[in-house]
């Protein structure tokens, strides 16, 4: 940049890097204030925004008139900083609109002495971009926009400043652009790839994709939003593989059948349809009423559950049903001819006129009339050669009906759909009926007598497995003794939670016989061996039926000393009367099921109103470091112990996992009383 005092040339000018120091209004005051400008002046934002940016400048600076003038200008000027001092610097005023009553830009010396872009670029993008730009506020009214925006499809020929969104843009429906803004407005997202629609007759495959991001100040809350909004290709083939990319990322990563319906009506709304419903032909969770026992009406049946629904309107005003609820629907209808056929029904001008099957269904009816609803499609949800289901897609404020192209995609949305969804009933009945077997077999009322006190907890995982095989007893024997159990059988599913209930009774009808814990374990083990021979063709296999591990200990409250021993088991903690917490060493034998049939028992002294703690490793695994969660158990535990029922819970929220647990979690505590206690 020259110093001699002279205008600095427009060479110079592209060739010296600068920063955006101040966007000005029309009325030239100052509407932003970056912190390039704040490094040169040494105000805050807060205290020069909405101000007159004469007061900037030094007065009487010979310069100062073409600044204020409103047109374009480039040149060296005073300019009067926080401290009092002044300074001479080479400014650049360059207009955000070519009509000038839009606001202006001010440029500056680079403060960071970076490189910065070139003024050109942005006069490039205001005034050159094939890109409609435009700032909109919190009312979303129109308070910026550029050059591209003149004399396009979706907005008038001549758009004013301060303009609504649905009086600027004349597309289709512009009142889904609003929508769509008060959504990113309100949630922060940014929703690429919305479609726009020109009024224009003679251009219907002509149309326009906008992007809407949110802008939030130096404080983080929401300011307005900016739309940009390009011309798209002929056709609208771009746009269905979107969508269909979307439903890939989106459907799938999930085996709830709820989630997964949910996203499938989401991922349609409101690219393909104004409101979307998926609706079931079983009941999902699986613990509710069966349809063939519900009771029908005069004029419907139940036909579906529920699943899935997204609507353009945020409250549903479309949808009679809830989500997990029952659907009802007229015997003959739409509805039921396409699970009957399974085909699709393609309604593009929905007949709602007398004598449709509508008469049957005035409360469908009263809604399709409340909401315009014209044009509808019912395709059909089915996998492996199963019928799972219906997705129906309704257009009300959308004015262009739906096209055989839409009916296509629909149809390939709902067949990829339909194999996760089946995918995740699978699992979901297999997981129900793993954990009916395991609450039938787990002991549903635990007592330890006048012996010891006792609480638990049982958390099953949440993995694809299902539910796992850990256990926990109580078991009173002779001579107010009593064994304390818990264990951990490999594996998930119905397998794990039958393996879990036969280990259970098998330990139950040996502790009868006032086994040692270690000889116990011993014929534990035994056993496994011999039913894994019994199971192999020739009787000589040593492949484990199973494998378990599983932690027994016998208390005495006349000698005070618990005995124990471990295959493969955690070790067991002790709380003692004064609040400390001392794992005991155990020696760790082979799991059950190994065949090695090698275990040691351990004996430990426990004053009255110690507690025992017993707990399989999910407990402890969340870090995937064994050391690490066993401190963190400890540290659960220490300290005065007033209720058990109390610490149990204690303990889960303090180490179970927030999400989803990828193992069952058993947890036993038994406080210890002696013999003369009542």
């Amino acid at each position: 940049m020259s110093t001699d005092g002279a205008k600095p040339s427009a060479e110079e000018w592209a060739a010296e890097p600068s920063d955006v120091l101040a966007v000005l209004s029309a009325d030239m005051t100052v509407s932003v204030w970056t912190g390039a400008a704040e490094r040169l002046w040494g105000y805050t934002a807060d205290q020069v925004l909405h101000s007159p940016a004469g007061g900037l400048l030094v007065p009487g600076t010979p310069e100062i008139a073409g600044v204020l003038a409103g047109s374009p200008w480039s040149g060296r000027v005073r300019i009067r900083r926080r401290d009092g001092h002044e300074a001479t610097v080479d400014l650049r005023v360059t207009p955000l609109s070519t009509d000038g009553g839009v606001g202006w830009l001010v440029w500056g010396p680079n403060t960071f002495g970076r490189p910065s872009l070139d003024p050109a670029a942005v006069d490039a993008l205001f005034h050159h971009s094939p890109i409609s730009l435009a700032i909109w506020d919190r009312g979303l009214r129109c308070v910026w926009f550029n050059d591209s925006v003149h004399n396009r499809d979706i907005y008038h020929s001549e758009p004013e400043l301060g303009g609504h969104v649905t009086d600027m843009v004349r597309a289709r429906h512009p009142e889904f652009l609003e929508r769509a803004m008060e959504r990113v407005f309100r949630n922060g997202l940014p929703l690429l790839g919305h479609e726009l629609w020109p009024v224009k007759d003679q251009a219907p495959d002509r149309y326009y994709r906008v992007a809407l991001i949110r802008l939030d100040g130096a404080d983080g809350r929401p300011l307005g939003v900016c739309s940009a909004a390009v011309e798209a290709d002929a056709g609208r083939e771009s746009g269905r593989l979107r969508l269909l990319n979307e439903a890939k990322s989106r459907i799938g990563t999930d085996l709830d059948p709820l989630v997964t319906s949910q996203r499938l009506a989401e991922t349609a709304v409101p690219d393909l349809a104004d409101y979307v419903t998926i609706d079931l032909v079983q009941a999902v969770p699986m613990d509710k009423e069966p349809l063939r026992r519900l009771r029908s009406t005069d004029t419907s049946i139940p036909g579906f559950y529920r699943a899935g629904t997204a609507s353009i309107h945020d409250d549903l005003r479309e949808s009679l049903w809830a989500r997990g609820t029952p659907v009802y629907v007229p015997p003959a209808s739409p509805f039921t001819t396409v699970l009957k056929e399974r085909r699709s029904h393609f309604e593009p001008v929905l007949d709602t006129s007398p004598g449709t099957w509508l008469d049957d269904d005035s409360d469908r009816a009263r809604v399709i009339h409340l909401t315009g609803m014209h044009s509808l499609m019912i395709v059909p949800l089915q996998a492996r050669g199963a019928m799972l289901g219906i997705a129906v897609l309704v257009r009300s404020q959308n004015p262009v009906p739906f096209s055989r192209a839409d009916l296509a995609l629909a149809e390939e949305l709902a067949a990829r759909a339909a194999l996760i969804i089946d995918n995740a009933l699978r699992y979901t009945r297999g997981r129900t009926a793993a954990l009916a077997i395991q609450r039938d077999l787990m002991p549903h009322r635990l007592s330890g007598g006048n012996t010891v006190e006792v609480a638990t907890r049982y958390l099953p995982a949440d993995t694809q497995g299902g539910v796992g095989g850990d256990w926990f007893d109580v078991i009173q024997l002779s001579d107010a003794r009593v064994a304390l159990v818990v264990g951990d059988v490999v594996g998930h599913g119905v397998k794990a939670a039958v393996t879990m209930g036969r280990l259970r009774a098998t330990i139950r009808a040996f502790s009868k016989v006032a086994l040692p814990p270690d000889e116990l374990l011993r014929l534990m083990d035994e056993l496994a061996v011999d039913v894994a021979r019994e199971r192999s063709d020739e009787g000589t296999s040593t492949v484990p039926a199973f494998n378990a591990t599983c932690l027994y200990g016998v208390y005495d409250p006349q000698s005070q000393r618990c005995t124990m021993a471990s295959a493969g088991h955690p070790p067991p903690a002790i709380i003692f009367p004064d609040g400390s917490v001392e794992f005991v060493e155990v020696p760790p034998g082979a799991p059950i099921g190994v065949g090695l049939g090698s275990y040691e028992s351990t004996e430990v002294e426990l004053p009255d109103s110690s507690v025992i703690g017993l707990y399989s490793d999910g407990l402890i695994e969340g870090d995937h470091d064994i050391d690490r969660g066993l401190q963190r158990l400890r540290t659960a535990l220490t300290g005065p112990v007033s209720s058990l029922d109390d610490l149990c819970t204690s303990v889960l929220d303090t180490l179970a996992p927030d999400g989803p647990a990828d193992d069952d979690i058993a947890l036993l505590l038994a406080r210890t009383r002696s013999a003369a206690d009542p």
